[in-house]
This record gives structure tokens, sequence and C-alpha cells, in this order.
């Protein structure tokens, strides 16, 4: 069924179209559409502004957005606002009580620029580090020397403290000095015999301040260790919101950018609380990087105790807080020092973060390397982290910060964007943010204020008109991504204590941008590449997580709203908890499936490590397995199974786990499960196009195409638990399959047969719609190619805006079921006009669009309205020493972080280019 002429634009600002009552999409709510972040730069907000920036993002299809305060422009400082002040606060209400009326949501940082902190963050409060001084003191000399901080920028701080002195002879023993040392810092201490090295820690301060603050937002980054601190911040919200929300739907910190932060003032007694032991005999070995067995279990319970304070005293708070103002809270875990699964469980919408480009082997899908970040690239198993947690937890929404830097500025086409989200959609990410959108004020002239990191979704960009198409197709797609719950039937253990028991350095960041060192090497990131290429769907699970886990009915419940699984995989590790291996028996007993790539070599830790090793091998030996033979052990264990193997696939074919055979086409997926039935998410990523037909796990009664681009859909053929699809390279499907059957929806037009294509090489005009500087020379062509192409108008060179060529087609017949119209090369995005009707947006790959409703016999006119990138017209004003970057702080940078500069870049090709062909199609009957 061809619903384009219903919803020819997709998405309207208060309405997503009007289906028929048969219409299988789920409603399209303000959360189905992509949200933006809103840079405020320098608060220099005013209610007409806002006014108008909010209605324009809900005419283009925005669901909401994310307002996140930063530095300001040149020249405004009298238009800034200080964050959090009376005069803030009104802004802010009037930008939810304007966004309510446009039916589109409001979500805010706590905090200016990342990451958190603020004027409020006292250096009591102040991100904490611990300083180690070190001495030499030898029996029958004397020791003359003050144990008293020696770093200038620390020495007056009135929160700096001793923490720990301890002495160690050349045989490694140990004595504590801590309470030998005398108020002036004298050693009240001798020792009897040899040379001893003293350890001295002391509570300092990293001094680091908040990065991109706003006015009113300066000021240091908080201690995220400190239950005190975290409250303490919170307190002047509290005090500028009073009773009120202020109709914020959810309140974000940022991700964890805070460095040398490795203690906080009551470490050593939380340390004891929580590991059993006094970590002062042991100082040494959490400040050396000597490789031997207890400085990795020192730092083992080191890493554990910071993890279990960032997650009580500031995230679980940070959640409670937010309960407490009626709001929802959004928080980027990784980048900190604890356990990503768990951070992210423990908030009502975990956010991960892409940062960079990927290739992707689609034809035609332009990628400069010069205009790309050379380290960085999206790692689709780093995103996983937010979206497991979510699932095992139960939680409904999972978010992303989109696009940041996905390419050099103002080269970013809405083509490139697509396999980009697309990919973010396929690592179980529902709830996308676009980074992102700064206000402007009116009176800002081109190309407006910009963000140093951002693809530029601002109206300014010559893009702007068509950002329908990508906006539709983001909102369709995850109205069915956040409709039912995650299908993904395996779960893999992330074995953290063999990251956490590494002897080198002392606390250990999960960032996003060093992948390569912490998560790429390890055998279980190997198993989920491996296992999902092979067609498996997996999460990650914690220690806590399994802990809190429940099996019947051979599944694996994960909690009360959480998913089921049908495995638990324990990869390749050393380190494994007794207490964790005792509840994965548990989960055993009452019948789940568990597969070991191996037996676990001991416990982490180091407090009473012989008991607990015991205790280990004693719950392993109840595991009675019997060899299989190639390389597969297996035990009855309770109810349920146990395999041990190295390799993981042969375990998952002993259990009887199908894969999905749809990934040996090379198409990719993710599954959602619904009362009634599943959905299916597949897209083509590779360089051919497909059309067979596609094995599937569950198929049910009826399987629904559902076409995201332009809302199309139609029952599927069916053969044998197959779907027939034809998806060419750049494009994806929705499936919804279903146990019921609905004999209203027309059945999907699959092309059958092409006639020979009509070709548009032919006469066209040329004339220019709106952009700049100036509007370039309407003229005649005689063939279809880029403005650019005629440099003897230097207009034609610097224009970035809306080209629009126009045609006559003389239709001898009409006989066709379908006219494809398809374009060889488009740069960038176009609005498809026939005979006065718009047909609609080509703006990702393929470019085309079905035409044939628009079309009559005999002569129809076409207009193709082109759309160009911003990067021409930016380019003439740098040629023209025209000031545009006049920013206090980072005053705008390349993608490499080097002065930008577009002077010397070469004119990008803009308009249409190539064949352009109608195809006459035939659908099967």
């Amino acid at each position: 069924m061809n619903i384009q002429s219903i919803i020819k634009a997709g998405i309207m600002c208060f309405v997503f179209g009007n289906f028929p009552a048969q219409n299988p999409w789920p409603k399209i709510t303000e959360t189905a559409k992509p949200w933006t972040r809103w840079w405020w730069m320098g608060n220099a907000v005013n209610e007409k502004g806002l006014d108008k920036a909010l209605t324009t993002l809900c005419k283009a299809g925005f669901g909401g957005v994310e307002i996140v305060p930063i530095y300001g422009a040149k020249g405004f400082e009298n238009q800034y606002i200080n964050y959090l002040s009376p005069e803030w606060m009104k802004m802010l209400q009037f930008t939810t009580g304007k966004a309510k009326s446009l039916n589109i949501g409001v979500d805010m940082a706590v905090g200016t620029g990342w990451p958190i902190g603020g004027p409020q963050v006292d250096k009591e409060d102040a991100a904490t580090k611990m300083i180690v001084q070190i001495y030499t003191i030898s029996s029958g000399e004397k020791f003359s020397e003050k144990i008293i901080l020696k770093d200038e920028k620390q020495k007056n701080l009135k929160t700096i403290k001793l923490d720990i002195v301890t002495a160690y002879n050349k045989k490694n023993e140990a004595v504590v000095l801590t309470d030998k040392i005398t108020n002036d810092g004298s050693l009240n201490w001798k020792p009897d015999s040899g040379k001893w090295t003293i350890y001295a820690v002391f509570t300092g301060k990293t001094l680091q301040k908040v990065k991109r603050a706003a006015p009113g937002g300066e000021g240091y980054t908080l201690d995220h260790f400190s239950p005190d601190a975290t409250k303490d911040y919170l307190k002047t919200f509290d005090k500028a919101f009073r009773n009120s929300n202020y109709g914020i739907r959810s309140f974000f910190n940022d991700s964890y950018e805070v460095y040398n932060a490795d203690w906080t003032p009551d470490f050593k007694n939380e340390f004891k609380k929580r590991r059993g032991y006094d970590m002062s005999p042991y100082i040494k070995y959490l400040v050396s990087n000597e490789e031997n067995e207890i400085t990795g279990r020192v730092k083992s319970d080191y890493r554990e105790t910071l993890n279990e304070l960032i997650l009580n005293n500031f995230t679980k708070d940070f959640t409670n807080w937010a309960h407490s103002k009626n709001s929802k809270n959004t928080n980027q875990a990784h980048g900190s020092p604890g356990n990503l699964l768990d951070l992210y469980a423990a908030v009502d919408i975990p956010e991960s973060e892409t940062f960079g480009s990927t290739v992707f082997d689609i034809p035609g899908l332009r990628r400069d390397s010069a205009d790309v970040q050379k380290s960085d690239k999206p790692d689709i198993n780093m995103l996983k982290f937010a979206s497991s947690a979510a699932n095992v937890t139960g939680k409904q929404l999972i978010s992303n910060e989109t696009f940041t830097w996905l390419t050099e500025h103002f080269k970013t086409s809405w083509s490139q964007a697509k396999p980009e989200v697309e990919q973010v959609f396929l690592s179980g990410i529902n709830h996308v943010f676009y980074h992102g959108t700064t206000y402007t004020p009116a009176d800002v002239p081109f190309p407006g204020w910009l963000f140093y990191a951002s693809v530029n979704f601002v109206p300014e960009n010559s893009l702007w008109p068509h950002l329908m198409g990508l906006n539709s197709y983001v909102a369709r797609t995850q109205s069915v991504l956040q409709s039912g719950k995650s299908d993904n039937e395996l779960l893999i253990y992330w074995p953290i204590y063999d990251q956490w028991a590494n002897p080198n350095g002392k606390d250990i960041a999960f960032k996003v941008h060093n992948v390569e060192k912490w998560l790429q090497p390890t055998p279980m990131y190997k198993n989920l590449t491996k296992l999902s290429k092979m067609g498996y769907a997996l999460d990650m699970i914690s220690d806590k997580m399994i802990g809190e886990s429940k099996s019947e009915n051979q599944k694996i419940h994960t909690a009360k709203e959480g998913s089921s699984y049908r495995v638990l995989i324990i990869p390749e590790l050393t380190y494994l908890p007794e207490t964790t291996l005792h509840h994965i028996l548990k989960l055993a007993q009452n019948g789940a499936s568990v597969i070991f790539q191996n037996e676990p070599k001991d416990i982490p830790g180091n407090f009473e490590v012989e008991k607990r090793r015991a205790e280990l091998k004693s719950l392993w030996a109840q595991i009675k397995f019997q060899d299989q033979g190639e390389n597969i052990k297996t035990a009855s264990f309770g109810k349920g199974k146990i395999v041990l193997s190295s390799d993981i696939e042969k375990g998952l074919e002993y259990l009887k786990i199908q894969k999905e055979q749809l990934t040996e086409t090379g198409l990719k997926f993710v599954r959602r499960q619904f009362d009634g039935g599943k959905y299916y998410f597949i897209v083509n990523h590779t360089a051919k196009d497909i059309n067979q037909f596609i094995p599937l796990n569950y198929t049910g009664k009826q399987a629904v195409i559902m076409n995201p681009e332009n809302g199309d859909f139609g029952v599927t053929e069916i053969d044998n638990n197959s779907v027939r699809i034809q998806l060419k390279s750049g494009q994806s499907l929705l499936l919804k399959n279903t146990e019921t059957v609905d004999h209203s929806i027309a059945k999907w037009n699959y092309i059958e047969k092409t006639d020979s294509p009509i070709s548009l090489n032919q006469a066209w005009q040329l004339t220019f719609k709106e952009g700049g500087p100036e509007l370039p020379k309407s003229r005649i062509l005689k063939n279809p190619e880029p403005w650019t192409n005629f440099s003897e108008d230097s207009a034609t060179q610097s224009f970035s805006g809306t080209g629009v060529y126009t045609t006559t087609l003389v239709l001898k017949n009409k006989k066709a079921d379908e006219y494809l119209l398809k374009f060889d090369k488009l740069y960038e995005s176009a609005k498809v006009i026939v005979n006065g009707q718009e047909a609609g947006v080509v703006w990702s790959i393929p470019f085309e669009i079905n035409i044939g409703e628009y079309l009559k016999k005999g002569k129809n006119t076409i207009q193709i309205e082109v759309c160009n990138l911003m990067a021409n017209r930016i380019r003439y004003m740098d040629q023209s020493k025209i000031q545009w970057r006049n920013y206090h702080e980072i005053n705008f940078v390349n993608i490499n972080y080097k002065a930008f500069d577009a002077s010397e870049w070469k004119v990008q090709p803009s308009g249409l280019d190539g064949q352009i062909q109608l195809f006459p199609l035939y659908f099967s009957k």
C-alpha cells in the first residue's frame, strides 16, 4: 500500500500523518522523533528567539531538545544570562511552556559545559586526587625532613590532609606510621635496622574546572565519590527550581571526563568498610606498577571501591534527586572508572555516544579521508553497554549522543548520517539525540552561532529544507524500536575483574575514545563480534545483575521488567568472584543454560584469598562434566545445563540455540518482541542488492514489510519460514511478524520486471531559489550537471542553498505499475515535484524515488530542488576574510582540533550529475 500521498512531508509539527485504520505503524510520539542537543551560547536567549527556534525545530520534525549552556559569542556579553539565575529560570519556564504547546519535550543538563561542576562546588567538594611523596630512612640516621605536602598549588588549600604513611623495608615488611606524624609533619619513629622507604599519601585536589562553561556555570568539577559533594551540588538546583521541575522531562549528565580524580577524603574508611581490610599496609602496591600478584589484587580492590562509590554516592543519588522533582534522569556513564553496565542501569535513560565516522561498504557513500577523524570510529559493541544495561533492567528508552564529529564542519550530508544512525539502532539504542543545534539570535548573519564539534542541525544549514527526510525516517524507525521490549536471546558476562586486576596505573577509565585499549583486545569483545556476525543477539551482564537474576522455565529473567534470555555465556577469563559463581550455579540449578569458555582460574581481590579461592574451587567441583569430545564438555546441573568449551558456537549448537541465518547474506538486524509477535529492523550495509527469501527464526502467521523512509507497508511473501526481501545497498526495512492475520492490509509490491529506462539526459532549466552569498544566474543546460561546473560564474562556486532543475517529459503511455526516478549522483539531497505536486525528498542512498502516482500520460513537468553543503559558502567567507568565528574559549577548530580555515578547500560539487533515469516497474501479481 502506498501512503506517500497521505503523508507527503512525513512528520508534521503536531501530528504524524493520518493513517488508515489498518496501518501497522505504532503511533509517532514526541519521544519517537529525534531530539537534539540545544546549545545555549552564553545563555544569550530571549523569549522571541526561543519561540522562533522551537517552532522551527518542531516543523522540521524534532520531538524534543536538550538544553546545554556553554561559552558565549564575543560582542554579546550584555545579553548573557547567568545560569540558574531568576532570569535564566524565566527563560527556562518560557521554553518548557512553548515546547508543551508544540507537543515537544525539554531536557536539560545539570550543569554547563562538562564535566559536572560549577560555582557551588567549593574546594571541599571538588574532584580529589591522591598525592604520594616518597622518603627514605635508615636505622642510625636522623630523619630531619618534614612529611608535609610539597606541591605549591596544593599546600595552601585548607582541604589538604595526610591520609596514610607507611614504611617498607627491603623484604617488603610494612609498618603503618600514620599516627606517628606530628602536627608539624615530624616523624616520631626510628627503624631498628636496615633501610626503609616511606610512602606518604595526601588528599589533594585535581583543581580541574568545568570545560566550556557558560556564564554562571564556571567552577571546579565535582568529587563523584563523595555523597556530601553530590548533595551539596544539587542543593543549588533545589533552590532554583523550588518545588517545581519547570516542565523538564529528564535531567542530563554528560560523560565522565574528570581527569586524575582517583581519591576522596573518606576513601581509606570506605575501602576498609567495603573490602574488609585496611589498605594502609598495601599502599605501596597501589602506587607502583610492579608486575606481581599482590599489586593486581590490591588495585582490583581499589578500583572496585571507586566503582561502588561513584555508583552509590553519585549516580543513584542523582537518580533519586531527579525523581524528587517528578522528572527522569539521563546519564552518560562512559569515561568513568566504574562498571559501566551498573552505572548505566542506575538511571532512567542510559545514554551512550558516537564520535567520529564508520567505514561502510555502500557504493556512492561519500567519505573523504581528509574530512573524518583519524582515530575515533564508533564501535557498536561499545554502544551495547548502554542498551544491555537497559534491556537487562527493563528500561524502555536508551539514548545516544549521535553524530559528534561525524565529518569536518559543513561537509556532512543527510545521506552520510543515515547508515551511522542505523548502526546506533542496530546496537539496541532507540532514542537518538542529534549533536547538535545551536541557538542563534535573529540578528546574527550566516552561518549563525555554531558549536565546534557538531553537525550543524540548524536552519542556517543549506541542507535544512530536506532534514525532514532524515527526521521522518528516524521517527518511524524509533516508533518501532521503542515498542515492546528487546528480544535478545543470549547474555554474555563482562569479566571486569580481569580489567581491574591490571597492575598498571591506578584508576581505569572506560572511555569511548580508547576502546582499542580496554575493550577490543578482550575475549568478551571477540565473542560479541563473532556471535553477532553469525546471527545471535546478545546483551552484556554484570556480576550485580547476575546476582539479581532468576531462572524459570529454562529462561533467565534478569529483572521484574527486564528481558528473558536462553543462555548465559561466561567468556574466557582469569578472575571470577566466588559469589558470582554461586549465583550462576543457582541459576543453572533452577533451569538456566550456561556456557563457560574456560574454568575460572582465581578469585579477585586481596581479602581472605585462600578461603575464597577454596570456595571457588569447591563450587566448580560441584559441576560433574562429561566429555563429549570435539572440545566440549557438558553437565546437567539441577534443572539446567552447563557447557564447558572454548568454542562458544559449539556450545550454542549443543544447546540447540538457533541463530538468525539472515546475517549470512551480510544483512544486519535487531529484534523486538511484543504481545502477539516480533519486529525485525533489517539493514543492508553491504555493497550488493538483496533480492531473495531470507530465513527468520520467527515469521508468525503474517509478516508485514514497513518502509521507514516513506511509511509504505504491505504483506510479505512467506515460504518455509522465509520472508522475501528486496533491499538495495544502503536501504533498510522493518518487519512486523504477528500471530494474527489482518486481511485488510494489501500485499507488498515486489518488483518483478523493469522496462528499459527513460533517460532524462536532456535540456534542463537551472534556477536558484534561496541561499547565498548571492543567487547565481539562471541558465539552460544541455544535460543535467552540477552548478559548480560553471567556474566562469564566481557565484556558482561560493553558493550554498537550493538550485532548481526543471524539465518536461512526454510519457507516451502509462502502463507500468510504478515509475522510479533514479539519480546517478546527487549533491546532496533533492525535493522532487511532479506536475506541481511534491513527490517527496531524496536524501539517502540509493538516490531514487517512486513518482508514478504523480505522472500522467502526455506532458509532465519535473522539478528537482537540490540543496548542497554549506562548505562552498564558508570557503568563500574565509577567502574573503569575512569574520564569522567569534567565540570565547575555543574559537572554532577543525576536525583535528587545529585552527579552522576553509580558504584552501576545493569547491564541493553541487547539484545533479550523471544519469537521471525513469524506470517503469512491474509488480508481482
